[in-house]
């Protein structure tokens, strides 16, 4: 099927992050498009009010009149939906071309430039930045993105006039294989999603057959001090990055006054006085990564020196509610001990002398099971911890896997509370917050609205 002739798209899991933004790019087509998700969000809402007619009882019942037709239906999937979803089933049964969502952008890989950010962690800010300095650029892009820009109160970015797009390539089920990319970063593989590869070496290899798919005249930027070799067409240029090493890196690094700015140094030009939007140390790294993208696309040196400046970050990445000499509330979507202990280790820089809390929730049993004395390190690091239940996503619970594993393997000394999530916003009003973060991708960000006002309320 030809994604541009069709004329409906269905989506089963229509509310998910990245799904929908190709909702949103189908509507930008004059597309009929509509679906299911499992609960309504703030998220599904806007794609109704934008144009999709979205349903949360899962039943063939349900499916619309136009969306009915075979022959002019595309339908999309998230692989977190189950095989026995009685609207996927339908479907299938009745021979609708059924698409993972990564095969749709593994389509428009092939007919355009595909800029991709691949990685355990930091490839939602990292895609979002290169958008950024290339969308404010004379070059602009297309992009869909893993998170909402704070800049565009979006995932989707459309340009009509260029042929490049930006896109977070998902190594969960291996979905980053349905990709062509024409540059491509790679910013960690530490393990993760143990459920689908079993193993760390399966891991590393899903990464590196990754970089197979390289085009022969394309780029890869891989961090610096990975432990494993590319394998790359002939004719792909690869090329490291890291915050102070590699053919890509800052240097001249000035932290102070609330501000980072450091030079960036560069084989496609160095640009100095790179003044960082969000000025958190991560986001050098992020920053030099999404920088390297933007001159393989073709952004000036001022150009990129301007929009880093203006990068206002990404919903639930490092993210401010509250901001207060007595008082610091965010929240962040780390949900892997190493994204949770870089996210800790920015927030010390930024306050050495402050008190600093977490509220963790666990995001899935299965990586509960596999990384519990790794996520009790990483939070250890804190001066407070409340465990809150693990969220389930896809999963069904696994018996003795519980947040109490990561409780039993915190420090010595650590002050630490479990809590239901219901009782949570009770226990803060007894706390005396000085830094308080919410760590997770689960529903935690459901609460961070009623946080910040009794926040404010104290």
């Amino acid at each position: 099927m030809d994604i541009h002739t069709l004329k409906s798209v269905y989506f089963i899991g229509a509310g998910g992050i990245g799904m929908s933004a190709l909702v949103r790019y189908f509507l930008s087509k004059g597309k009929k498009v509509g679906g299911y998700d499992r609960t309504p969000s703030e998220l599904t809402e806007k794609l109704i009010a934008e144009g999709a007619a979205i349903h949360y009882d899962a039943s063939e019942d349900n499916i619309a009149a136009d969306f009915l037709d075979p022959q002019t239906t595309l339908v999309v999937y998230t692989p977190a939906i189950p095989a026995d979803h009685r609207e996927l089933v339908y479907f299938r049964q009745h021979q609708f071309e059924v698409m993972k969502r990564a095969q749709v952008l593994g389509m428009l890989t092939q007919t355009e430039k595909g800029l991709c950010v691949a990685g355990t962690h930091g490839k939602t800010t990292t895609s979002t930045m290169a958008a950024h300095l290339l969308h404010q650029s004379k070059v602009t892009c297309n992009a869909f993105l893993g998170g909402i820009s704070k800049n565009y109160g979006t995932n989707l970015l459309l340009s009509d006039k260029s042929d490049l797009v930006v896109i977070e390539a998902d190594e969960f089920d291996r979905s980053f294989h349905w990709l062509t990319p024409y540059a491509s970063v790679i910013t960690a593989t530490d393990s993760d999603h143990l459920d689908i590869y079993g193993t760390h070496e399966a891991y590393v290899e899903s990464f590196r057959k990754y970089t197979s798919l390289i085009r022969p005249d394309g780029y890869l930027i891989l961090k610096e001090g990975l432990p494993w070799t590319p394998d790359v067409a002939a004719g792909v240029t690869v090329w490291t990055y890291s915050t102070e090493k590699g053919d890509f890196h800052a240097c001249n690094i000035r932290i102070g006054n609330g501000e980072i700015v450091f030079d960036y140094v560069s084989p496609l030009g160095n640009i100095a006085d790179i003044r960082l939007g969000v000025p958190v140390y991560v986001n050098i790294e992020n920053g030099i990564a999404a920088m390297a993208l933007a001159q393989i696309g073709g952004a000036t040196a001022d150009e990129i020196r301007t929009a880093m400046s203006s990068f206002a970050g990404v919903d639930r990445r490092f993210d401010f509610q509250l901001k207060t000499d007595r008082m610091v509330f965010l929240s962040d979507y780390a949900h892997h001990p190493a994204e949770i202990r870089q996210s800790i280790s920015s927030l010390r820089m930024l306050y050495p002398d402050k008190r600093l809390t977490a509220v963790f929730q666990p995001h899935l049993y299965t990586r509960t099971r596999d990384f519990y004395l790794e996520f009790a390190d990483s939070l250890s690091l804190l001066d407070e911890v409340i465990l809150l239940d693990i969220y389930p996503a896809r999963e069904a619970p696994i018996p003795g896997v519980s947040s109490r594993l990561i409780y039993d393997h915190l420090r010595p000394g650590i002050q630490k509370t479990m809590c239901h999530k219901e009782a949570l916003l009770e226990l803060l009003k007894s706390k005396p917050v000085e830094v308080l973060i919410t760590l997770g991708a689960g529903d935690i960000d459901n609460y961070v609205p009623q946080i910040t006002q009794l926040l404010k309320d104290k």
